[in-house]
């Protein structure tokens, strides 16, 4: 984005001129908050009342640090060339920056120092000097692209004209995508606030030393190459920073738990004010520790801070409470892919002519406004015509573009916006809605949106509410949480129109026409459903199971004593294999044995599987490593056993080194004993009442990628479809490889 800055006190010259219109115009159209959108570019056109070769000198003064910049701690030449001529010198450097970045964010990242690659190009003959630079410090994560340009003044040779631009592109980083944003856009900021200053302190030093004139460059005949490579120039720095961050990432819950205790460990106060809201320091705390222990439980796949606050405020930043809630969610969430809801689900024609709902402008707050016309629908005839859980997944899909409209909303008015306003017109309401299917179902949905879409209601306005009113709320409302309730507003007849009613809450210009206001409202008026749409109750179960069953994810049960098996098989060799599972209940060790031949499962007893409900496990465990076979003899470990506990998420990959038969195993953990003494231990008696009836669940997908469509690290399980697309920024640029299901 433009945004001239022109020396001394003279007039702008015309290109500069005509670069501070356009800077004018498109900073009218495109506000602040779009800057992520437009890859955060920003460009500025400076010119220097001074030649273009002093310039060049003056710049070469910044290395290898500058006194001026603190955060430019230092910098080593890599190489030097230049060409036979003489005409064109090249040197690539590589600077260290101290970025002015948290306490916190720089522990989790494992780096004190960020290293970027610079290339720096002086074309003599042309009079420029090209500037290039990117990070090498977690660039899979963090793109950051540097352009600066020196040349002659196109109105008067004497002048040097300087030129500065920037993108940033964040893949993902440790779920701080926005706080690295916002740190950027700092660094940058000051960066072209600093870089005149800069240039002009050594074009003043130039003066003191009595260098006015640098001569041109002439074409000398006698020049050669040289080259001066520098030893040890390499990236090994970088490569330990991402390594050190990883390590920093794997840290144990009760280390990580002790770091966020310091003062110093707080989230960036403007950014806070500008995405999360009011923040007491315990309830940043919370923040903090939470999303710490989901970025070391769960891989990077975090939802953003706004999500992760709404389940702390939902239990009054009760730390253990909102994450049992919260970790329920996103396993929930991952099963039945309502991360990709709004890509995959289309409303039958049946719910857009009947659905009396749809979203309507916002409220004063900014509030996103959904309006639901519930006394004109006929509930009986859309559950009769689409089943409970076709219903279902509309309302889902309906809360979850409620979170894409809040966080569009969060841009467009420079606030915190993480709720919805709904208005809610009962006329029309009557015996009939409360057909026990139709209760029933309601009631089935008002649970799950409870439990997973906690605080993201701010205001309901209950309008023209009649006298059977009284009835259904005495029907729901249990099922509805205590500070939910707290957020009603029940208008009966037309109280709605008098003082302290929804002109104290919605704009007059926004209020539907068929509440008396002025504005055109598109939701549908409704009307009875045809009976000629009806279903039978088989085809309404067979459908709905098929619904809400499409999941990519297998559930599973691990006893002790029986663990459950995965088999593989891989016919050619450098295939990989991903894995993706969450354990839902109790600890797991997690192996990948290899075996030349094929497992067969074990042979069920009739007789005991009379008992099988007391001495065996369910039928959602597979064993198929025999008991006979000897462990490095009939198969093999190719991974190295990993310990889950409950709570977990764990993504991996192996690349296969062999055809054959590849085995993954989820095994019940036993706490093992102290070697010194035969009695039992106390953590490994609460250890073992934690799990009842020796029973862990997991929930697990797994996928075979030929080695032709491998491309990178499969660490992030790039080519599976896991992960919170719609909650977190950590998904959203992955590219998607091609694959076969694992056989």
């Amino acid at each position: 984005m433009p945004s001239p800055l022109c020396a001394k006190d003279l007039t702008l010259c015309n290109s500069c001129l005509e670069q501070h219109n356009k800077s004018r115009a498109v900073s009218e159209i495109i506000p602040y908050s779009l800057r992520r959108a437009l890859l955060l570019t920003r460009a500025r056109r400076v010119p220097f009342w001074s030649q273009p070769r002093r310039c060049y000198v003056a710049y070469e003064r910044r290395f290898p640090t500058c006194h001026l910049i603190p955060m430019f701690v230092d910098s080593e030449v890599l190489e030097e060339t230049e060409s036979e001529d003489g005409s064109i010198h090249q040197v690539q450097r590589r600077c260290k920056l101290d970025v002015d970045a948290p306490r916190l964010l720089k522990r989790i990242a494992g780096v004190d120092y960020v290293y970027f690659s610079q290339e720096n190009t002086l074309n003599k003959r042309e009079r420029t000097l090209h500037i290039e630079s990117h990070n090498e410090t977690f660039s899979n994560r963090v793109i950051i692209h540097e352009l600066c340009s020196y040349s002659a003044h196109p109105e008067n040779e004497d002048w040097t004209c300087f030129e500065q631009s920037a993108s940033l592109d964040i893949k993902s980083f440790f779920g701080f995508e926005s706080t690295v944003e916002k740190i950027a856009m700092k660094q940058y900021a000051s960066s072209i606030k600093k870089g005149k200053e800069i240039i002009e302190f050594y074009l003043n030093q130039l003066d003191e030393e009595g260098i006015s004139q640098v001569p041109r460059w002439t074409p000398s005949s006698s020049s050669s190459v040289t080259t001066k490579p520098i030893a040890n120039a390499s990236n090994n720095d970088a490569t330990q920073s991402d390594a050190t961050s990883s390590d920093a990432t794997s840290q144990p819950d009760d280390q990580m738990e002790n770091q966020t205790g310091t003062p110093d460990d707080k989230l960036d106060a403007d950014y806070i004010k500008r995405y999360l809201g009011d923040l007491t320091p315990l309830q940043e705390s919370c923040l903090i520790r939470l999303r710490q222990w989901l970025q070391e439980s769960h891989k990077g796949k975090i939802p953003k801070d706004e999500h992760i606050l709404r389940f702390l405020r939902a239990r009054d930043f009760n730390m253990e409470k909102a994450r049992e809630i919260l970790c329920q969610s996103l396993t929930w969430r991952k099963q039945h892919q309502v991360d990709y809801l709004l890509e995959t689900w289309t409303s039958p024609q049946v719910l857009n002519d009947y659905y009396t709902g749809g979203w309507h402008h916002h409220d004063k707050e900014g509030r996103p406004l959904y309006i639901l016309r519930l006394g004109q629908m006929d509930t009986k005839g859309l559950v009769r015509a689409l089943g409970e859980e076709s219903l279902l997944r509309h309302v889902l899909s309906i809360n979850e573009e409620g979170l894409r409209r809040c966080e569009e909303n969060t841009k467009v008015f420079g606030r915190p916006i993480s709720c919805w306003t709904c208005l809610v017109d009962l006329e029309g309401l009557n015996m009939r809605h409360l057909w026990r299917p139709g209760v029933k179902a309601l009631l089935r949905i008002i649970e799950v949106v409870e439990a997973n879409y906690p605080e993201t209601l701010g205001r309901l306005l209950i309008l023209r509410a009649p006298r059977v009113f009284p009835v259904l709320w005495t029907l729901v409302s249990p099922f509805i949480d205590e500070n939910t309730r707290k957020k009603f507003l029940i208008y009966a007849g037309n109280d709605y129109q008098g003082p302290g009613g929804l002109l104290d809450y919605i704009d007059k210009e926004v209020i539907p026409d068929f509440l008396g206001g002025e504005c055109m409202c598109e939701v549908p008026e409704g009307g009875l459903v045809p009976k000629s749409l009806y279903r039978t109750a088989e085809e309404l179960e067979n459908e709905d199971i098929s619904l809400w069953t499409e999941t990519i994810y297998q559930s599973a049960s691990v006893f002790k004593g029986a663990p459950h098996e995965v088999v593989l098989e891989i016919i050619d060799a450098a295939s990989v294999i991903t894995w993706d599972f969450d354990v839902c209940k109790g600890d797991v060790v997690f192996h990948l044995y290899h075996s030349k031949r094929a497992p067969q499962p074990p042979r069920k007893d009739p007789l005991v599987g009379q008992h099988s409900s007391i001495t065996t496990p369910g039928g959602n465990n597979v064993q198929l490593i025999d008991k006979s076979w000897t462990l490095g003899l009939d198969y093999s470990m190719v991974e190295s056993p990993l310990t889950c506990k409950e709570g977990e998420s764990v993504q991996g990959s192996h690349v296969t080194r062999w055809p054959g038969f590849y085995i993954l195993q989820w095994r019940f953990h036993t706490m093992p004993g102290s070697a010194s003494t035969n009695l039992p231990r106390v953590d490994d008696v609460l250890a073992s009442l934690q799990v009842s009836s020796h029973k862990c669940k997991v929930m697990y997908y797994t996928e075979v990628i030929g080695s032709e469509d491998f491309r990178g690290s499969m660490t992030s399980l790039e080519s599976s479809h896991s992960g919170f697309s719609q909650l977190s920024h950590a998904t959203s640029n992955h590219s998607q490889s091609s694959s076969m299901i694992s056989r």
